[in-house]
């Protein structure tokens, strides 16, 4: 994979993705008394495929959500004529691997960086800030090692 990720820092769009996220978690929490993070949602969403301890009104707002996540680049592409820009590495079994690592990652720390970040901390809850303190310990460690160590 390559190591190099070239951004374009744009602080209006990078503002307003912020406040989207931001007012999707408080929807979230102020319609359905829920936490907006994506590992917990996506589960939800599993128990209308695996049978699972929720109910059938608790699946729905959760499948609306991921329809709302996968039909939203849609949407953009629809409105603007094109793809959003995108720096992802072409190599298929190292994004599978990532993805697996991530996915074990997040049910060990009971969440993903959204739920832990966006709504964890805005709850004032500990294990979040352990988890969000941890996280970007990590990969400030990532960082430094693969461009000064390797």
């Amino acid at each position: 994979m390559e190591l190099s990720t070239p951004t374009e820092f744009t602080p209006w769009l990078s503002l307003g993705g912020g406040i989207l996220i931001g007012l999707s978690a408080v929807l979230v929490m102020a319609l359905f008394g829920r936490i907006a993070g994506i590992s917990g949602i996506t589960t939800g969403v599993m128990g209308a495929v695996v049978p699972m301890q929720s109910s059938a009104s608790d699946r729905d707002w959760r499948i609306a959500f991921v329809v709302g996540l996968v039909t939203a680049p849609i949407l953009y592409a629809v409105v603007t004529g094109g793809w959003p820009e995108q720096t992802v590495p072409s190599a298929p079994l190292g994004m599978i691997a990532a993805g697996l690592i991530v996915g074990v990652g997040t049910a060990l720390g009971s969440g993903c960086t959204s739920g832990h970040g966006v709504c964890g901390l805005a709850r004032l809850s500990p294990r979040s800030l352990a988890a969000v303190v941890t996280f970007m310990a990590t990969a400030a460690i990532t960082v430094f090692v693969l461009r000064h160590v390797i």
